[in-house]
């Protein structure tokens, strides 16, 4: 790994055996250890990890006003012979500059951050579960410091890595509500970035639909409230038959990783996949003619989720998920790569040796 001046200050009170590693609830139990580094005068600094813990924040933090703050999720898992492994690493490396450079925040070394989830990782071998499945979760983020109350670009900032032992994200199929009413995101907006104002805007929605007995929302483009563009923590794909469907991306969806390496994958299966624009009426229809087999979402935290349904304007259409065929594949290849069951045949992973 390139050097940076890391810093590591290892903790002497490790929380470990204190974790049922078989009741993991997602993103409530962390690690010892975390990754911080600090950007002031031009340039990143104070590269450490150190022991996991709060630090002091202003009150007048521009973050908290003005919403300088953009996040990465990626996971590590085990191989079968116990060696920690990472997942395209380098692409959460970009995704996050691109997040950053979004929101008028400095970009962030792609050898220091690989350096700094290596030697995180390495020192947190033990935090990783080991049924396939479960792993890792890394939560990168970069927030805006400065101590100021108005509009404008903030001169520091703070970037951490902490880590939490997952299960996994869903345990149950999914129904979804598709929205005509609120919006995620529009083109030129920021829904192209992680940033934490885009979870923000969902929050309500998500409410709402849940309380009419959805799990979670579909959105709709901004301008005609008719295409589909992603999940709530998602990004979503349709079976007509043998032919696979995902939103293109058109600047107002996330570029999934695993979404990526899912179309990579189908390629590499021989199997039909478009990457276009898609109707709630196609989609609707196509599912009371039978025509639509399959919907799975997929994401860093849920891999690939199955859809049992998907509600617009009153009309409920369900689907048969015992018969997925092309979602259980993919997940089965995803889990299997990660952990070293199916070979990797076009170097995604990174072993934490």
């Amino acid at each position: 790994m390139v050097a940076t001046g890391l810093q590591i200050n290892k903790t002497e009170n490790s929380k470990l055996s204190t974790v049922d590693f078989g009741d993991i609830p997602f993103g409530k139990t962390f690690s010892d250890h975390m990754y911080v580094a600090e950007y002031k005068d031009g340039s990143w600094g104070n590269m450490r990890i150190e022991p996991f813990g709060p630090f002091t924040v202003h009150p007048a933090n521009i973050a908290w006003h003005y919403g300088q703050a953009i996040f990465e999720g990626m996971k590590a898992t085990k191989h079968t012979d116990g060696t920690p492994m990472l997942f395209r690493p380098e692409l959460h490396s970009d995704r996050i500059n691109k997040s950053a450079e979004r929101l008028a925040m400095p970009s962030f070394p792609k050898e220091a951050f690989m350096e700094a989830v290596y030697e995180l990782v390495k020192l947190e071998k033990d935090w990783i579960p080991k049924q396939e499945g479960s792993a890792l979760y890394l939560r990168p983020y970069m927030i805006a410091m400065d101590e100021f109350i108005g509009v404008q670009v903030s001169k520091t900032y703070k970037f951490v890595i902490f880590c939490c032992p997952v299960g996994p994200y869903y345990n149950k199929p999914l129904k979804l509500k598709a929205d005509d009413s609120y919006i995620r995101a529009a083109v030129g907006g920021t829904g192209e970035a992680k940033a934490a104002g885009n979870y923000a805007g969902s929050l309500l929605p998500t409410k709402l639909a849940k309380e009419e007995g959805y799990d979670q929302i579909m959105w709709l483009d901004a301008k005609e409230n008719h295409y589909i563009q992603e999940v709530g923590t998602m990004n979503i794909f349709f079976v007509f038959g043998n032919k696979v469907v995902t939103p293109s991306t058109d600047g107002a969806i996330l570029k999934g990783i695993t979404r990526k390496s899912l179309i990579q994958i189908l390629k590499d299966k021989g199997m039909s996949i478009e990457e276009r624009k898609i109707s709630i009426n196609e989609v609707m229809i196509a599912a009371k003619r039978g025509e639509l087999t399959e919907v799975f979402g997929s994401g860093t935290a849920a891999v690939v989720a199955n859809v049992a349904g998907i509600g617009y304007k009153g009309d409920m259409q369900k689907f048969d998920i015992d018969a997925y065929k092309v979602a259980p594949m993919l997940k089965d290849v995803i889990n299997g790569i990660r952990s070293g069951r199916i070979e990797d045949t076009h170097n995604w992973t990174t072993r934490v040796v």
